[in-house]
């Protein structure tokens, strides 16, 4: 699919753990900290000027299951900057195993629906984009059971339409972005030939929870993000010209269009549902793939009904 704003995704898939990863202490994958023992900051400075390389192939399994831990630090620095990247790459270039692929699938789920209050909002926007590499390395090369996909998808989808913290990006804390990280992880899955029309109409209804909140506008780029797999599934098929039409008009029409232009909520939901419109219709407009066309009728019937 040649389409502009699509290329250079960065995001990929993730697994589901059976047991603990063998010869990786079970603190690591149940409880670890920030930094992970045996490692400072300077450390993982220099780990990752070093391109993330450890040599060690058991040390390399412990360091990508214990820095996952990093994922929910404040600092941007080592959330973003270490541990998502150092995780990014090591399962882009295959430098892990299927075993610690499933810890990391078991760690980074368990954070994803833990229940306790989170205030600060880092540990489950960045446990969803964690899972969205591992489940990237399972499209690629697959290593789960047909039921451990189906699983995550079901956390994955679960999770993303109970997200109501829309907070995106501060010069203070860096990025959190629940909304455009679960988008990622659900584009990996719409991309996987082995997730069924099942799966992908749940992705799709998934997205249309949160194409418009009506708490809050959309300013990080999160239009865009929604819309990359609703076009990964509109590609495979999974709906006709009709139901796609169906959809998009619905998400076009207002509870209540008296108050669209003259509440908070109303230009919330107006702005958000425009912008993912436009994205769409962008992405359709610029490709050269026939099998997103079907999206084109639906898209401009919502625009046309936005009020």
């Amino acid at each position: 699919m040649k389409t502009v704003i699509l290329c250079g995704l960065v995001i990929g898939l993730a697994g589901c753990a059976q047991a603990p990863l063998s010869g990786v202490p079970l603190a690591y994958v149940e409880a670890g900290g920030c930094p992970p023992a045996g490692w400072d900051r300077a450390k993982l400075d220099a780990l990752k000027a070093g391109d993330f390389a450890v040599a060690d192939d058991a040390a390399r399994q412990v360091f990508a299951v214990a820095v996952a831990a990093c994922l929910a630090s404040p600092d941007p620095g080592l959330r973003d900057g270490v541990a998502f990247e150092a995780l990014s790459h090591m399962l882009r270039g295959r430098q892990v195993s299927d075993a610690t692929m499933h810890a990391l699938l078991k760690d980074l789920t368990a954070r994803l629906k833990q229940e306790a209050p989170d205030p600060a909002g880092f540990g489950q926007p960045f446990a969803a984009l964690a899972l969205a590499e591992v489940a990237r390395a399972d499209r690629i090369q697959p290593y789960l059971s047909e039921d451990e996909r189906v699983t995550l998808l079901v956390d994955a989808q679960h999770w993303f339409i109970t997200i109501s913290d829309y907070r995106g990006f501060s010069d203070k804390d860096g990025w959190r972005h629940a909304v455009a990280h679960g988008a990622d992880l659900l584009m990996q899955l719409a991309l996987n030939p082995r997730v069924d029309a099942e799966g992908l109409k749940l992705i799709v209804a998934a997205v249309g929870v949160q194409v418009a909140p009506t708490t809050h506008a959309y300013i990080h780029g999160e239009p865009e993000r929604l819309a990359r797999p609703i076009l990964f599934a509109a590609q495979r098929g999974v709906m006709n010209e009709a139901e796609w039409t169906g959809w998009l008009t619905a998400l076009a029409t207002p509870l209540d269009a008296s108050k669209v232009i003259s509440s908070e909520a109303g230009l919330a939901w107006r702005n958000n549902t425009l912008g993912f419109l436009q994205a769409l219709l962008v992405n359709v407009t610029l490709s050269d793939d026939q099998a997103v066309q079907v999206l084109r009728p639906g898209v401009e019937a919502a625009l046309k009904a936005l009020p």
